[in-house]
């Protein structure tokens, strides 16, 4: 299928050094983007689908890089059916599996904690929740577990592990567990801050730095945050990536990200939900974690889009998170909620709104074209102008 999106207010790009892209049109061809910015009339005349953004925002579509999925569409912690897709429709086209902790029963043995990483990874690998992209299967780090085990774990294609469930004596213990990951090409994230399900896996800086994972999860606490004397020795002592999270301490995160840039280390800031848990399934939290760290820190709104999308692309080596020649077309149309006092959406987010959604695409196909079941009607709405796909993407029938 060939899209082309025509009248587009402003683009984001994802690259928080370089967030805005001069031109008001985007091309996609095959699932990819071909043109960013400035779209040729032959372009335009050769597409299947022809959107009019009519003055919104487009911007890559969000990846949570913290979401408890278990099997399905389905949350066992919060008993809920069709989160992930109803996720789509708060923005998030893309999310990363903070492991399957809260399947009934898990396992812990050697062969389970294997076996239910297998299984997670490859049934995620057939299903697409609404046309959502789901990269599920993160294997629990666990004492027993064997160098052989990661090698084996890796040519079944499971590429991610988590720190902080296992039944270690103290955190120290994770080190060559996390070790062997890293050999075997394992992405490696740990739990951060006081304890949440295991009462022994309180993680703080002086462990995150002898351990050494890829990503701190929920830096700012999980929920309870680490410290204050740690944000500082974990971005100055390490470069291991920051996630911040809506499940967290606020106050933490905001923390977290002025030291980030004072330390010239916003490339590592990362902005995710550590949800469905606890905390509820939250289909808005990255919405929600992305405005408030824009509202509440002097940065700009379009840095923390970039937070959610490309910084988070490149720590975990995904081929999304851009508005970018030859990256998978994962894009939102955005824009300013219907009633505020701003007119587009960067700076209803800067001014602390919830944004509207106004359109999803996922890997070059639209998902819907039209107000999101989710976020509040926008102060402007995109139109399909012409189509030869034999597909209404409108979702005006959820609000009949």
């Amino acid at each position: 299928m060939k899209i082309a999106i025509k009248n587009i207010g402003t683009i984001v790009s994802g690259d928080w050094r370089a967030p805005l892209i001069d031109g008001d049109s985007i091309f996609i061809a095959d699932g990819k983007f071909s043109t960013v910015g400035k779209v040729t009339a032959e372009e335009i005349e050769s597409c299947d689908l022809l959107i009019d953004a009519n003055g919104t925002t487009a911007c890559p579509g969000l990846i949570d890089s913290h979401v408890h999925n278990s099997f399905g569409d389905y949350t066992p912690k919060q008993q809920a059916v069709g989160f992930l897709q109803s996720y789509l429709h708060g923005g998030t086209t893309t999310c990363i599996s903070a492991s399957e902790i809260h399947v009934a029963g898990r396992p812990s043995d050697r062969k389970g904690v294997k076996a239910l990483a297998v299984a997670a990874y490859k049934c995620f690998e057939n299903y697409r929740p609404g046309g959502m992209r789901v990269h599920g299967g993160s294997l629990i780090l666990e004492p027993t577990l064997e160098a052989e085990d990661f090698h084996e774990l890796r040519k079944e294609g499971v590429w991610l592990a988590k720190v902080g469930f296992g039944s270690v004596r103290t955190p120290f213990d994770y080190e060559p567990l996390v070790r062997a990951a890293h050999e075997a090409g394992f992405t490696v994230n740990a739990h951060t801050g006081g304890a949440s399900i295991s009462l022994a896996n309180s993680i703080y800086a002086e462990h995150l730095l002898a351990i050494k994972p890829d990503v701190a999860f929920h830096v700012n606490g999980g929920p309870i945050a680490m410290p204050d004397e740690d944000f500082e020795r974990l971005i100055v002592e390490s470069q291991i990536a920051l996630q911040i999270c809506q499940a967290g301490n606020i106050r933490t995160a905001v923390k977290c990200v002025n030291l980030a840039v004072d330390h010239n280390a916003f490339d590592r800031v990362l902005i995710a939900t550590d949800t469905p848990t606890g905390t509820g399934m939250m289909p808005l939290g990255m919405i929600k974690s992305i405005t408030e760290m824009a509202t509440l820190t002097d940065y700009p709104a379009e840095w923390m889009i970039a937070a959610a999308t490309g910084s988070a692309a490149l720590t975990y080596k995904l081929e999304t998170g851009f508005l970018r020649p030859g990256k998978i077309a994962d894009l939102l149309l955005v824009d300013a909620p219907m009633g505020g006092s701003k007119k587009t959406c960067l700076e209803a987010i800067k001014h602390g709104d919830v944004w509207s959604l106004v359109a999803s695409i996922t890997e070059g196909v639209p998902r819907f074209i039209g107000r999101s079941r989710n976020t509040p009607p926008p102060m402007r709405t995109p139109k399909v102008v012409r189509s030869t796909v034999v597909q209404d993407f409108s979702t005006a029938q959820q609000f009949s």
